[in-house]
């Protein structure tokens, strides 16, 4: 039986632009954050410092995750690592597969103005939050860093881009790859319970079942 926690799911969207490879598109980012009424932790920042705080409110946030470092995921990360905690910050987490993507948004370390993340993320990594644990999955091909975070005691998965409803995450763009997303989604994912709510990082929820048998076994 899976342990009792006070932990819920709180969500909300944020407008703005996503931008590679010379295009840019205006797309609607899911905000997610997962905690109590004391603690919580952000899965990834998009856009909008205010509409992320706006669902955190008052609580202490224990980190800001990113699912994966394309612009409209991590823009404002660093903005919103220095608002959170009465000013005192909050680590930023991301696999270090994804820093050339990162580097494309906020520079590197010879970057007069570059700004890091905190600390890397590594696949099995487990979170803690608000009784509750999120467990890291590296899921690379929509981005070589991508991962997803199954909070099983919530029946739920944060696939970031890497699911949708409907399928697979898009590839065709720098640093992704299809064959390597879906090797990931069915290697990493489709052992889940059917019954796992996915919350994406753009539009409507699915299931783990849901998406199995549209991809199929390949």
């Amino acid at each position: 039986m899976a342990a009792q926690t006070n932990a819920r799911v709180d969500h909300a969207v944020s407008s703005g632009t996503f931008s590679l490879d010379g295009e840019t598109h205006h797309v609607d980012n899911n905000i997610w954050v997962v905690g109590d009424d004391s603690e919580c932790v952000v899965i990834d920042a998009p856009h909008s410092v205010d509409d992320i705080l706006a669902v955190v409110g008052d609580r202490t946030v224990k980190a800001i995750i990113c699912t994966h470092a394309h612009d409209d995921h991590v823009r404002v990360a660093p903005a919103l690592r220095e608002a959170v905690n009465g000013g005192s910050g909050a680590p930023i987490l991301l696999h270090p597969d994804d820093r050339p993507l990162w580097e494309l948004t906020h520079g590197g370390p010879d970057d007069e103005d570059g700004r890091l993340w905190d600390a890397d993320l590594a696949d099995g990594q487990t979170l803690e939050v608000a009784g509750t644990t999120l467990t890291v999955l590296h899921t690379p091909g929509h981005a070589p860093g991508a991962v997803c975070l199954y909070a099983e005691e919530l029946g739920c998965l944060f696939t970031g881009d890497t699911l949708f409803q409907g399928g697979p995450g898009a590839t065709g763009r720098s640093f992704s790859d299809r064959p390597t997303l879906e090797a990931s989604i069915r290697a990493r994912l489709f052992g889940l319970p059917d019954e796992t709510v996915v919350h994406t990082g753009h539009g409507d929820d699915t299931t783990i079942g849901a998406e199995r048998e549209l991809l199929g076994d390949g």
